[in-house]
């Protein structure tokens, strides 16, 4: 008999510290809101002969998410020095576009050495010091409106409102906030609590509580168990190829998980393969979607997909069964004749793990979700966070785990709305100051920064900034997450060790062209005032 390896599940306490903001902004703008360090499969240790079988289904595991609270305050007395470093491969590009329609390409680009490939914007010693300094409560619903303190440069505040004042963008549906790192002033404010869609910013609180509880150097989980028994080299039985929601799975990893069971001495299996997807609901979709994004901007959601469910030629519709039929192939690849065709199904019978694959880390995973904005690895990690620490894995579920992470940080969730992990939905909902709080708290824990920095794409280099900000001063010093909708625009991350800046624009429909124009000038001038 054999004992398994279950995913881990554990609870890292956050500790960010107090970070807030003084924003200036009236109430009624708030809108209708008011590790285990195994490799990939063929690296793993031996299972056991002697081991206990594995239950049928792991249990799920509620973590209470602790309670933090804002400090009080109105001013921003920041005295801190340079706070940010260019990172050293700002000329490498780690990862690689996925396509959302047509044949994928490769879902991960190679690493390039050092776990993130990036090291850490914010020297560790001076974050501290910032997150004492920002002990200032964002003022929410009770809001007591008051000038902006005044900017080192008087001319600033003037010449990013001009930055923004562009044709075909609605000024009363603009947000954007800027504040400068080393004294604490917010130098720029514009609605900083109006609700707006986000669009792919979405993924900026998906990224931090999915590193936040999960940790950088959590692994995805995908098992082999077998039901019945072996005799001689035939197994007597089924062989369940469970997933539990790597986004990464490709089909190497199902030719070294049949290596794995030839392993065993296995020349036949009289039953059949079957691809077992419980540990998400069936939804394929996210919520508010438009029926266009299905395919056309993100493969099915399932916790088992293997290459982004591409199989034959297309993507197919049925990822677990999709999945199956390709491990079948792989085993007979590896001299292993399965009896039976392949089919979708749920382990509901104690059985045995024959073997298993590791993902690479999760901030591996983060890294290429932020910089190419890839909607389906961050639609996966929201239902995974459901199905680790909520109800189930859903993608409601997955939504509370990642507001309670949000509110345990001390990040304002008036205006806020998580509807789904990519920023497709309509439904979803962001304010410039939340992003700011965001990502200040996502550089305050000295366990993740690394991880989390290095989902931003770097101006001019990488990601989906490496056709914008391609001159100086932004390029290489603006490091930021981009988001692109029919509906919403928006630009958020830092200046170098500067300024942290969130920029929020929403129309009916809203001009790409001249909300990336905004966005490029309002950066450039901070680039050019850092």
């Amino acid at each position: 008999m054999l004992e398994g390896v279950r995913p881990q599940r554990r609870e890292q306490p956050v500790q960010p510290g107090k970070l807030a903001i003084e924003l200036v902004e009236d109430a009624g703008q708030l809108g209708d809101l008011g590790a285990i360090g195994l490799r990939r499969s063929h690296d793993r240790a031996q299972l056991l002969l002697d081991a206990k079988p594995l239950a049928a289904d792991l249990k799920r595991v509620r973590v209470a998410v602790g309670e933090r609270l804002l400090g009080e305050g109105t001013r921003l007395p920041l005295a801190v020095g340079r706070l940010v470093e260019q990172r050293p491969d700002l000329g490498q590009d780690g990862g690689q576009m996925v396509a959302q329609a047509g044949a994928p390409c490769p879902i991960m680009g190679v690493a390039t050495g050092s776990s993130m490939g990036r090291l850490a914007h914010l020297r560790t010693a001076l974050v501290p010091s910032l997150l004492a300094a920002l002990g200032v409560a964002l003022l929410a619903l009770s809001l007591t409106v008051a000038p902006p303190a005044r900017a080192a440069d008087p001319t600033l505040p003037s010449r990013l409102a001009k930055a923004l004042a562009v044709p075909n963008i609605d000024p009363s549906r603009t947000a954007a906030l800027a504040v400068d790192l080393r004294t604490g002033t917010v130098v720029y404010s514009r609605n900083p609590l109006l609700s707006l869609q986000p669009a792919s910013n979405e993924k900026l609180p998906v990224a931090y509580a999915a590193l936040h509880r999960l940790g950088s150097g959590y692994r995805f989980h995908t098992e082999v168990v077998g039901t019945g028994s072996l005799v001689g080299d035939v197994w007597h039985g089924d062989l369940f190829l469970r997933g539990f929601g790597d986004p990464t799975l490709a089909p190497a990893d199902l030719d070294a998980l049949a290596a794995d069971i030839a392993s065993w001495g296995i020349a036949q299996v009289d039953g059949a393969v079957i691809g077992d997807e419980s540990w998400f609901d069936s939804r394929r979709t996210g919520p508010g979607w438009k029926p266009s994004f299905y395919i056309g901007q993100s493969p099915p959601l399932s916790a088992l997909v293997v290459e982004r469910s591409w199989f034959r030629g297309r993507t197919s519709g049925r990822p677990a069964l999709a999945a199956a039929s390709l491990f079948r192939t792989a085993l007979e690849s590896k001299g292993v004749a399965v009896r039976r065709s392949a089919r979708a199904g749920t382990l509901t019978t104690a059985g045995f793990p024959l073997a298993q694959d590791l993902s690479e880390p999760l901030s591996e995973i983060v890294r290429f979700m932020g910089r190419e904005s890839d909607n389906h690895t961050a639609e996966l990690l929201l239902k995974h966070l459901g199905a680790l620490y909520s109800d189930d894995g859903s993608t409601a579920s997955g939504a509370r785990v990642v507001e309670d992470a949000l509110a345990a940080a001390g990040i304002p969730l008036g205006g806020v709305r998580i509807a789904d992990g990519s920023g497709l939905s309509r439904l979803d909902r962001l304010t410039a100051g939340a992003i700011v709080k965001l990502l200040l708290a996502g550089i305050a824990d000295p366990a993740i920064r690394d991880a989390f920095l290095g989902s931003l794409a770097v101006a001019g280099v990488d990601g989906t900034l490496r056709n914008r900000l391609e001159s100086r001063p932004a390029r290489g010093r603006v490091i930021a997450k981009t988001g692109t909708t029919s509906a919403a625009s928006a630009l958020s991350g830092f200046v170098r060790d500067r300024f942290v800046f969130a920029i929020l624009q929403n129309g009916a429909p809203v001009s790409s062209y001249w909300a990336r124009r905004a966005q490029d000038r309002f950066a450039t001038v901070l680039a050019a005032s850092g």
